[in-house]
């Protein structure tokens, strides 16, 4: 694993532009690419493809990415899923995350954000096994939160917007952002795609 050597990324989206940037920003770092303009296109193919990793569109005509990240799981085709998300759905890219989604990344993005979500579905295309470690990795990170930090956490994993979960708990919105801003701190993450990667680590999600 010491480079990209033409590690294989499927990307399906409806946009031809995004197929064209996206497949250039993969190809430009050292990837393979082969792009499909719909979930049913990959889906035709998917039980024959080699290794790699899916990126995939959450909003399509067609099937959305939720809707073939499920057929892609009862096809029994386990390539980690890396969701594109737009402004907005973050409650989808959620869901996703919490069937299995390795990661998901806002649109626009910029070349470093794709590749470090891919490099983390790369190491998991190569460790199957490392799912306990996972889980017991997440469980001691999660020890450093308060229990408020961790009712945020969970909140923010069931998809519910700040205000929601201000209600919930009976604070207010400006302190479920303190709190959100404290666990990100402890948790040692940027973005909230990791921080509910360690959530559902924990639980062996």
């Amino acid at each position: 694993m010491h480079d990209h050597d033409g590690k294989l990324v499927y990307l399906v989206d409806d946009d031809p532009s995004v197929r064209r940037s996206v497949s250039f920003m993969l190809k430009t770092s050292g990837h393979r690419v082969a792009t499909y303009e719909s979930g049913n296109e990959l889906l035709k193919v998917a039980r024959d493809l080699s290794d790699g990793c899916i990126l995939l569109d959450i909003r399509m005509p067609g099937l959305d990415g939720l809707e073939t990240q499920a057929a892609l799981r009862d096809l029994g085709v386990a390539f980690p899923i890396i969701i594109m998300t737009g402004h907005g759905d973050v409650s989808l890219a959620v869901k996703a995350m919490k069937a299995g989604a390795v990661d998901f990344i806002e649109k626009p993005f910029d070349t470093d954000v794709l590749l470090s979500a891919l490099q983390e579905g790369f190491s998991r295309l190569s460790t199957k096994a490392a799912t306990g470690e996972r889980k017991k990795d997440a469980e001691v990170r999660l020890q450093a939160l308060t229990p408020r930090e961790r009712d945020v956490l969970e909140g923010l994993a069931q998809g519910l917007p700040n205000k929601t979960i201000a209600y919930d708990l009976g604070i207010s919105p400006r302190t479920v952002e303190i709190h959100r801003a404290n666990l990100m701190t402890k948790l040692d993450v940027r973005s909230l795609s990791e921080a509910l990667r360690i959530a559902f680590a924990a639980r062996g999600e």
